[in-house]
């Protein structure tokens, strides 16, 4: 896996969660706390997605094969849709079922010190481990906002680092509420309303996460600035006189798929279209280094055959159409 793919952050959430779990699993054994119960769980959960993101990050790089002629960059986009499914399924759905048990039949915490102690333990370690997460993001989102990142990132470790994290601290918080308020007024139905609380923050995690890689699953095109390079680079204002349509594809979180069709010159020879593809294909993977396969087109631009738009019998999907 790449920088970018989080590896550090990934290795820091999985200690994190590891040890957190273990942990909070103890404290439950102790005080029956359904909050520590779902809270356990829900580092297990949290420490088998980190598990899925380093899985999946190893199997991406193999090579490509005849079957796989793009190779397995998207095994990630996989595995981190996988981890939405087990966020939703062994953590939030899990919590939910715990939170209903105990509001329906309470019973009373014991040993009340061991939920506290560890959840504040809890909260300090995913405090050094979102910081790591924020740390290794902000090397890589440049100036887009965090909401921008989560939605647009093409490598997907890290916005599901940061969400889990995110949605750990917020757990662990409502779990300490939870507990707090059975302590405070003697009635442990608050135990498990934090426990249900917990559920529903994951299953809206979850959710966000499955709608995002989704999309990466489905293929997003190079962003906005990738594309403006891309542009700007092919027309050399000599054989190659502008873009008449392009296509771009992400094969992984660093494999773009660029395929063009370019504008040349009616009276150019084939010796010199192809002098002139082939400095092209060098100036596009000098300014966007993720370009690995890339499929130029030649042909004689007509104005009247631009004006009709996209053909949807050539174009997979029809014509694009802009959101907004």
């Amino acid at each position: 896996m790449s920088a970018s793919g989080g590896t550090k952050a990934i290795v820091a959430a999985l200690a994190a969660n590891a040890a957190i779990a273990v942990a909070k699993f103890v404290a439950f054994l102790f005080s029956g706390s359904s909050s520590m119960l779902a809270e356990s769980v829900h580092s297990v959960a949290d420490s088998g997605n980190q598990a899925l993101l380093l899985v999946g990050g190893k199997r991406a790089q193999r090579q490509a094969t005849p079957q796989h002629p793009f190779g397995y960059g998207r095994e990630r986009y996989i595995y981190a849709f996988l981890v939405s499914i087990v966020l939703f399924s062994v953590g939030g759905l899990f919590a939910i079922y715990e939170g209903y048990e105990k509001i329906k039949h309470p019973h009373e915490l014991k040993h009340w010190y061991w939920p506290v102690g560890v959840l504040v333990f809890a909260i300090i370690a995913e405090t050094f481990s979102f910081r790591t997460a924020i740390k290794e993001s902000n090397a890589v989102r440049g100036k887009r906002s965090w909401k921008e990142f989560v939605r647009h990132a093409k490598a997907p470790e890290l916005p599901v680092v940061l969400l889990e994290d995110l949605g750990a601290l917020v757990g662990l918080i409502l779990a300490l509420g939870g507990v707090g308020m059975a302590l405070l007024t003697g009635d442990s139905v608050w135990d498990g309303i934090g426990t249900l609380c917990i559920g529903v923050l994951l299953i809206l995690i979850a959710v966000v996460l499955a709608f995002e890689t989704k999309s990466l699953l489905l293929g997003e095109a190079a962003g906005a600035e990738e594309t403006r390079k891309i542009e700007a680079v092919v027309v050399d204002g000599d054989t190659v006189t502008r873009v008449i349509h392009m296509r771009t594809l992400h094969l992984g979180p660093e494999e773009l798929l660029v395929a063009a069709k370019i504008a040349v010159r009616h009276d150019d020879t084939a010796a010199e279209v192809a002098a002139a593809i082939n400095a092209a294909e060098s100036r596009i993977r000098e300014a966007v280094p993720i370009a690995r396969v890339i499929y130029l087109e030649p042909d004689i631009y007509s104005e009247a055959e631009s004006a009709k738009g996209a053909d949807a019998e050539a174009t997979p999907g029809g014509p694009i159409r802009t959101e907004h």
